[in-house]
């Protein structure tokens, strides 16, 4: 066979192979791309989003009763309130009683206030109040005008009494005593939660839900 055919022969099996591979997309290049680091297309279903938080097969969690702490002592040596006409914690007319011991320059009390107001928006309406307990640290926290506009400017809309002396500060902490201080009150009186600081904001949640829907079906257990 001449040169000169061998070469037009060679020149025909390229042709050939350039058409067969247009024709094809290239094969593996595609599963290349798909397979590039970070890409979603390359995610197990294990590793989904949505896998990792169905829910249909996963048993209710059991309905944990808070403890009951005993009866809540009285407020004592209060010497006003501001944004209520109550004038003593059996006056508040609420099912459920969040008490916040507080003083409004204190970092970890503000810290807290979020929290407070979005279960204050959530549970108001069915029978929660809150009462924050104001006992100054320092002395220019004693004037009542101070600590209203304060409330103000903190978005505290619940009542508060005036604790200026720190006597139920004291009462009801023992030594040491601490701001904040945080607890719930059911519709007997009693405490069934009582926490030290910030966090804990889902159980305290939950108490309190606990102890509406028992209030609401006249049965509060301890």
């Amino acid at each position: 066979m001449g040169r000169s055919r061998i070469l037009a022969l060679v020149v025909l099996l390229g042709a050939g192979a350039l058409l067969l591979f247009a024709v094809t997309g290239g094969g593996s290049d595609t599963s290349g791309a798909t397979a590039s680091p970070g890409s979603s297309a390359v995610e197990s279903p294990t590793d989904s989003p949505v896998a990792t938080t169905t829910t249909s097969t996963t048993e209710p969690r059991p309905v944990v009763v808070p403890a009951n702490l005993g009866p809540a002592p009285e407020l004592t040596g209060i010497d006003g309130w501001l944004q209520t006409e109550a004038a003593d914690l059996s006056e508040i007319d609420a099912e459920v009683v969040i008490l916040q011991f507080w003083t409004f320059t204190c970092r970890n009390c503000k810290n807290t206030l979020p929290h407070l107001q979005d279960i204050y928006a959530r549970y108001h309406d069915r029978g929660l109040e809150i009462v924050g307990v104001h006992s100054p640290e320092f002395g220019f926290e004693k004037d009542p005008e101070k600590v209203q506009q304060a409330a103000l400017d903190l978005g505290v809309v619940w009542p508060i009494a005036l604790d200026t002396s720190k006597r139920s500060f004291r009462s009801w902490q023992g030594s040491p005593a601490y701001w904040p201080r945080t607890y719930v009150l059911d519709a007997n009186g009693d405490i069934r939660f009582d926490h030290i600081g910030e966090g804990a904001y889902d159980e305290l949640e939950a108490t309190v839900a606990y102890l509406l829907d028992e209030a609401s079906d006249g049965a509060i257990q301890g």
